[in-house]
């Protein structure tokens, strides 16, 4: 009889030890998950979609590259790099649930959660992870185009982006700082690749071009083309930056292209990246720690890659930050 109940006291004893080890190692694989450990938590989004912009532009290679950095450095993780017509485009998909990282302007993030500007409505949802470099508002014309000033675009067939696009609303503003409008020209509603193209086919007579310098498809045009980029008198720039906090003064150098050998001044706003609030806050910490950890792949996809640093990575930050990478940023401090 003692015998029995002491093999029973054991069995207890040994069963109560492997549950209190089982609950144990559940504690220490939770505390990982919790803490964004490379394998990921559970509430981790793996496919993770990321609209970048046109192909002929800088969204595109660099949304790319980052893309693949997070696909090869963070488990469990593959992002998708979608072709986009950028900025408002990106903002209403991410919004909508569509989408889960997005570049786009500083200037377009900020007004679309204020639902002003060319948003109807506030549009939210989404925050902050860095901002990247500025984007230049081009003027593109051809050398023989009798185009030398904003002025100058009255009655002329001019590209102002796709529809709704950041792009359209620059050529919106910095035309209404020369008291005109999209009636006073002829506007063509057309990305960055179709307008390098029908710059040099003589179907359109100038373009504006908001994008990382140099722009694909303006060098595109530039290895075949004399070009010029329309300069903005500084007292438009004055008033521009007066009423658009968010655009700066930028000078666009001869070399930045060939066949142009000419400064140009203009105004520019700050690319940056926004992420879904439905990323997990450890998910976008390791997916922002692998992108800077590994910014030597992006580099190599486009030169303003170069100009990704964590010094800089809130400048002209817009939007309330995203909980993963204000952690991840402020521990670089």
């Amino acid at each position: 009889m003692f015998v029995k109940k002491f093999s029973l006291i054991l069995v207890i004893f040994l069963s109560l030890g492997m549950l209190l080890a089982a609950c144990g190692g559940g504690s220490e694989g939770g505390s990982e998950g919790e803490s964004g450990g490379e394998s990921g938590g559970s509430d981790w989004v793996e496919n993770v979609t990321f609209l970048t912009g046109g192909e002929a532009g800088t969204y595109f290679p660099l949304g790319t590259a980052m893309a693949d950095v997070v696909t090869n450095n963070v488990d469990g993780v593959t992002v998708n790099a979608l072709v986009s017509g950028a900025s408002v485009v990106n903002i209403n998909d991410i919004s909508a649930g569509e989408a889960d990282l997005a570049l786009v302007q500083n200037d377009t993030a900020f007004y679309a959660q204020e639902g002003s500007k060319m948003f109807e409505e506030v549009k939210d949802g989404y925050s902050g992870v860095f901002t990247i470099y500025p984007e230049t508002i081009q003027i593109v014309t051809t050398a023989d185009s009798g185009i030398e000033t904003v002025e100058d675009l009255v009655g002329k067939r001019v590209a102002v982006g796709d529809v709704g696009s950041g792009t359209e609303a620059n050529a919106e503003q910095i035309l209404g700082a020369h008291d005109i409008t999209f009636d006073d020209i002829s506007a063509e509603h057309m990305g960055f690749g179709d307008a390098s193209t029908n710059l040099q086919d003589g179907n359109i007579d100038a373009a504006f071009v908001t994008s990382g310098t140099p722009t694909a498809s303006i060098q595109e045009l530039s290895a075949t083309t004399d070009i010029r980029l329309v300069s903005i008198n500084e007292d438009k720039i004055k008033q521009l930056m007066d009423e658009y906090p968010y655009y700066a003064k930028q000078e666009i150098s001869a070399d930045s292209y060939e066949n142009f050998d000419s400064t140009a001044t203009t105004v520019a706003v700050q690319a940056m990246l926004i992420a879904s609030n439905d990323l997990p806050e450890d998910q976008v910490y390791e997916m922002v720690k692998a992108i800077f950890e590994n910014k030597g792949d992006i580099e190599e996809a486009h030169e303003r890659g170069k100009e990704l640093t964590v010094e800089t990575a809130q400048d002209g930050m817009s939007i309330d930050l995203h909980p993963g990478a204000e952690k991840y940023l402020n521990e670089q401090e």
